[in-house]
C-alpha cells in the first residue's frame, strides 16, 4: 500500500483542486488501482466540496478534557482561582465556574480542591467521518470552531484511512494535506511514501515552499514539486525552478492558469473529468503519469 500526500506551504495554491484531479485520474485507464482518499486539512476541509461524498459513518472526536465544577459541592473557597495559571477559573454571582476556552485540562485544580468539587470531563473537539465518493472511499474530519488538537484529529483520519485500506485491499492512499508546517502537517506526512508540494509562482509561494521542503527533509520524506498557475509570473516560476536545482529536487509539473479549474470547482467536479482537454487537465494528466511511476 502506497501513500501519497499533497501539500502546500501556504493556503490558496490550488492543492485541493490538484488532489481532486489526481483522484479522478488514479481511477482511470491502465494505471488505475483501488484508491482510498483522506482529507487531513481538518481545520478547513475542502475536498468533500469537490467530491460531494455520501456520508456513511460519523464519530465524535474527543481531543482532551476540561475541568468542571460541581456547584453542589463547591465551598466557594477560591483556591482554584488563585491556582489556575491559565486564568480558566471565573468568579460568577453563583460561585466559581470554568471557562472551557481557556482550560488546558492540566487537572491542577482537581487535586487542589479541598471539597472534591472539580473533575475532568471529556471535551468534544470535532468529528471524524467515513464517506463514499465517486473516486473511492473518503476518510475526513471537521475540527470544531476554536477547538484545539487538530494534530490529533489528523492522526485519527490517517488511522481510519489505513485501517480501511488494509481491510479492503486498496493499494493507494491519496492524502489531501493541510497547508503550512505545523502539527497537522507533521501528522499528515508521518509514514507516507511520497510528498507532492504544490506551490505558486509568487514570493510568498517560494518562501513557504522552502519551509515545507525543510519540514519534509527533517522527517525524511521524499518530495516532488509542482508549480500551479505557472504561466502567471515567469520570474517567480524561474525562481522556484532555481530553488529545485539548488536542493537537488525534481520539478515534476507545471500547470498553467486555466479558467476551467474555476468552472470545475463551481460544478463540484475534478477539472480532469469536466474538461479533460483543457490546458490544466492535460498538465495534471502528465503529472499523474509521472507520479504513478514513482508509486
Amino acid at each position: 500500500m502506497k501513500q501519497l500526500v499533497i501539500l502546500s506551504g501556504k493556503g490558496g495554491t490550488g492543492k485541493t483542486s490538484v488532489t481532486a484531479a489526481l483522484a479522478h485520474l488514479a481511477t482511470q485507464g491502465p494505471l488505475a488501482k483501488p484508491l482510498l482518499l483522506a482529507d487531513t486539512d481538518v481545520d478547513a476541509a475542502n475536498l468533500e466540496l469537490v467530491l460531494q461524498p455520501e456520508r456513511r459513518e460519523r464519530h465524535d472526536f474527543i481531543g482532551g478534557a476540561v475541568a468542571w465544577i460541581n456547584p453542589d459541592l463547591c465551598a466557594n473557597c477560591g483556591d482554584c482561582l488563585e491556582l489556575c495559571r491559565f486564568e480558566a477559573i471565573v468568579e460568577t454571582l453563583d460561585g466559581y465556574a470554568i471557562d472551557t476556552r481557556a482550560c488546558e485540562g492540566c487537572a491542577a485544580c482537581v487535586y487542589q480542591c479541598p471539597a472534591g468539587a472539580i473533575e475532568l470531563r471529556d471535551e468534544r473537539n470535532g468529528e471524524s467521518l467515513r464517506s463514499a465518493s465517486r473516486y473511492g472511499p473518503l476518510c475526513h474530519a471537521h475540527l470544531d470552531p476554536g477547538a484545539d488538537n487538530s494534530g490529533k484529529l489528523v492522526t485519527r483520519v490517517r488511522e481510519l484511512a489505513r485501517e480501511q485500506a488494509e481491510r479492503e485491499g486498496r493499494e493507494q492512499i491519496l492524502i489531501d494535506g493541510p497547508p503550512g508546517i505545523g502539527c497537522p502537517v507533521i501528522a499528515a506526512v508521518t509514514g507516507v511514501d511520497l510528498a507532492l508540494v504544490v506551490t505558486e509562482p509568487s514570493l510568498s509561494g517560494q518562501h513557504d515552499l522552502q519551509r515545507a521542503l525543510d519540514t519534509l527533509e527533517h522527517f525524511g520524506i521524499p518530495a516532488l514539486i509542482c508549480i500551479n498557475k505557472a504561466d502567471l509570473y515567469a520570474q517567480g516560476a524561474s525562481a522556484i525552478e532555481q530553488l529545485c536545482r539548488e536542493r537537488g529536487l525534481e520539478l515534476i509539473g507545471r500547470i498553467p492558469f486555466d479558467a476551467e479549474v474555476t468552472h470545475a470547482m463551481v460544478r463540484g467536479e475534478a477539472v480532469t473529468a469536466l474538461a479533460p482537454h483543457s490546458p490544466a487537465s492535460q498538465a495534471i494528466a502528465a503529472l499523474w503519469s509521472e507520479l504513478a511511476k514513482r508509486l
